[in-house]
């Protein structure tokens, strides 16, 4: 019988990162994906010639020697990585009805940026966003404290996590600064987890708002430009990756897992056995309910899971730059009631209306330069919809009907018409538009109800409501965004929590110190910094790039 040490299903950052661990470790590492290509939300994909990437639109903390940096170099993947710094001017441009502000990297420029857009806000503004940096750091700190004495004064060393811990975004940032509109600029990154000010978590809302301080980077071939450094990695090692298949059950025995069940019937046994996908579909979907304890079932019953979005993979045979579109993304909002937008998302029927009152955009060929061929330009506009406005398609075995089709093309034209705000005449120069939908997401990830964040991020459900890298049945471990943190760090970290569980170790250790790794970093809006392969590798892309007619 052939057995594994670690079988890990679903190949997320977190799953994949698990994997590296382990078979880095010297253990015989199995991950099997349901999806035809490997990383989960982290995965790209190809439409007619071009790549689009559904989950990966910015990532932060790369500088030398911050925390994203290191974690690939432990990793041992950072010479695999290469990396566009987006626009240091405008990493993030908000659309508010009429009106733009951009935050730039660097929080003295975003205070003075904004204090220049807010005067009399200033002295407010340098408050508060000093105050969700401490709150920030204050968070990272907590799980490394140790010994008696760190753990005794931790009110001292996180007085400000403790002050503002139990107050939604809303509540601190009124507390803070008084003028509508700044508040909706300060709020703006509440899509980076999907939830209103209302309700969202402040010191998730720190995390996220530090996170990208110092800029946001982009990777070359998209989010499966980390996936495939992270495969790389696994496959050195000696692990294995095995696609489309599709785990039917965990095999328990003796309250153990000890082992997994295809659908096509196939068993595979493992010492350990790590599930990347999310608890709902971990526990009451691969496992037997009588395996799983009352709290637990009562916990599941309770989890609310973030929302779920619609996807325009878009392409544009048009110079989009006179329009002034940059690497940096764009988030749309139609007047600064950021609350009210988002119950308008919620509420409202997703194909009625001319536009949505919110959306995010990303260009990835100018985030990317190196994915150019000298005419279209490919878009990923995104929003957020409440997955039970598509009752008329779900508990259908095959929802690809014609009310389906002219679903999608009401939607499709409705972000158009948000598109058209910035460039006008957008219609016209379609080359191809692909909408993905709650249900594409549930198909693809597998996630429930399609959901983009795994768990809701609001308080009840964060830090020590989470669910734990390791589960009450034995030798069962999760990981992934509904376990340590969301985002692509927090989800890789995630992984690594995990195989520090399974090796009884601490997380940092599986970090490797001075290793001969570095990440390539380039500037998206500067060609002069970047070296001569990524000229050759974009010039090469323009010279076979055949137009169609």
């Amino acid at each position: 019988m052939k057995e594994y040490d670690a079988i890990i299903i679903g190949s997320g950052v977190g799953g994949l990162a698990t994997g590296i661990c382990l078979a880095r470790a010297g253990q015989k590492v199995l991950i099997l994906e349901q999806h035809y290509v490997p990383g989960g939300w982290s995965h790209s994909f190809t439409l007619n010639g071009q790549r689009f990437s559904p989950g990966v639109h910015y990532v932060g903390l790369l500088e030398e020697g911050a925390s994203t940096n290191e974690l690939y170099r432990g990793l041992g993947i950072a010479n695999d990585l290469v990396f566009f710094r987006m626009n240091k001017k405008a990493y993030e441009h908000c659309l508010i009805g009429d009106k733009t502000f951009n935050l730039p990297a660097g929080i003295d420029n975003l205070k003075e940026t904004l204090s220049s857009h807010f005067p009399s806000e200033e002295k407010n503004i340098n408050e508060y966003l000093s105050l969700v940096e401490k709150v920030s750091t204050e968070l990272q700190l907590i799980p490394k404290l140790q010994g008696w004495w760190q753990k005794i004064t931790v009110p001292f060393r996180t007085k400000h996590f403790g002050k503002f811990a139990l107050f939604p975004l809303k509540k601190v940032v009124g507390w803070h600064v008084k003028d509508p509109m700044l508040k909706a600029v300060l709020n703006i990154q509440c899509g980076d987890h999907g939830l209103p000010p209302n309700r969202a978590c402040f010191p998730v809302h720190c995390s996220v708002m530090s996170h990208y301080f110092d800029g946001g980077y982009y990777p070359m071939g998209g989010g499966g430009g980390i996936v495939k450094a992270m495969t790389n990695g696994i496959k050195r090692h000696g692990g294995e990756i095995r696609v489309q298949q599709n785990v039917h059950k965990i095999i328990i025995e003796d309250k153990k897992a000890v082992g997994i069940e295809l659908e096509n019937g196939e068993k595979l046994w493992a010492k350990n056995i790590i599930s990347n996908a999310d608890p709902s579909i971990t526990y009451l979907n691969l496992i037997d309910k009588e395996h799983l304890s009352k709290s637990l079932l009562k916990k599941l019953d309770k989890t609310k899971y973030s929302v779920t979005s619609l996807i325009l993979f878009l392409t544009l045979d048009i110079d989009v730059t006179q329009f002034k579109i940059d690497s940096g993304n764009i988030w749309m909002m139609k007047d600064e009631n950021d609350d009210a937008n988002f119950e308008d998302l919620m509420n409202n029927d997703i194909a009625e209306g001319d536009s949505f009152p919110a959306v995010f955009i990303s260009c990835t060929t100018l985030k990317d330069p190196a994915s150019f061929n000298g005419r279209y330009h490919n878009f990923e506009i995104v929003t957020y919809v409440n997955y039970e406005h598509l009752d008329d398609f779900n508990g259908l075995e095959d929802y690809h009907n014609e009310a389906y089709k002219v679903f999608k093309e009401k939607v499709t034209n409705k972000l158009m018409n948000n598109v058209e705000k910035i460039i006008p005449n957008a219609k016209q120069h379609i080359i191809q538009a692909e909408l993905g939908t709650p249900k594409t997401n549930e198909f693809y990830i597998n996630s429930t109800k399609g959901n983009v964040y795994g768990t809701e991020k609001t308080l009840n459900q964060v830090g020590p409501f989470s669910y734990k890298n390791k589960t009450e049945i034995a030798n069962l471990f999760l990981c992934g965004a509904c376990t340590l943190s969301h985002g692509v760090s927090g989800a890789t970290y995630s992984g690594i929590a995990a195989a520090a569980l399974i090796l009884e170790c601490k997380s940092d250790d599986l970090l490797l110190k001075d290793v001969d790794q570095k990440v390539r970093i380039y500037d998206a809006e500067d060609a002069s910094t970047w070296p001569e392969w990524v000229h050759t590798k974009r010039s090469d892309k323009i010279r076979k790039f055949i137009p169609k007619n």
